[in-house]
């Protein structure tokens, strides 16, 4: 038996036709069959985010699709007093930073079929005024 997964494109459209909801989240039924096989990819959705977390990731890099809509994102620069994100367990993720601010990042306007590459180790956030609905891949190092 091979180890390969099918997504079927009535998967993708069943996450894309969901309501938005305001704030940021994963949509199903995606997300729950990515979590089931370990899949190292999602639809996210923004909707009316005007304020987002900063982050860094050490050892991944997020590889980002706009499927719908517009959004925002700040890369580069640095993270404005930096923690680790807490697991779930309420440890420190050495492997993850988080901050409210990024001090000199750039800002790239993305729209539906814009991909964006975020190495690891690089500061980066997005926002979004309206809905947008993003394929995320995570690429380990």
């Amino acid at each position: 038996m091979s180890g390969c997964i099918v997504v079927r494109n009535a998967e993708v459209d069943a996450s894309l036709s969901s309501t938005p909801v305001r704030g940021k989240r994963a949509l199903e039924p995606l997300k729950s069959l990515a979590a089931e096989h370990k899949l190292p990819f999602k639809i996210i959705e923004d909707h009316q985010v005007p304020v987002s977390e900063c982050e860094v990731h050490r050892r991944e890099g997020d590889l980002w699709c706009v499927l719908e809509g517009s959004v925002r994102f700040v890369v580069g620069g640095e993270l404005v007093n930096p923690t680790n994100r807490p697991n779930a367990d309420g440890t420190p993720n050495e492997n993850e930073l988080v901050s409210d601010e990024i001090q000199g990042g750039i800002e790239y306007a993305l729209e539906k079929g814009d991909w964006l590459w975020i190495p690891p180790g690089e500061p980066h956030l997005h926002t979004c005024e309206g809905t947008a609905r993003l394929l995320i891949v995570k690429i380990p190092v």
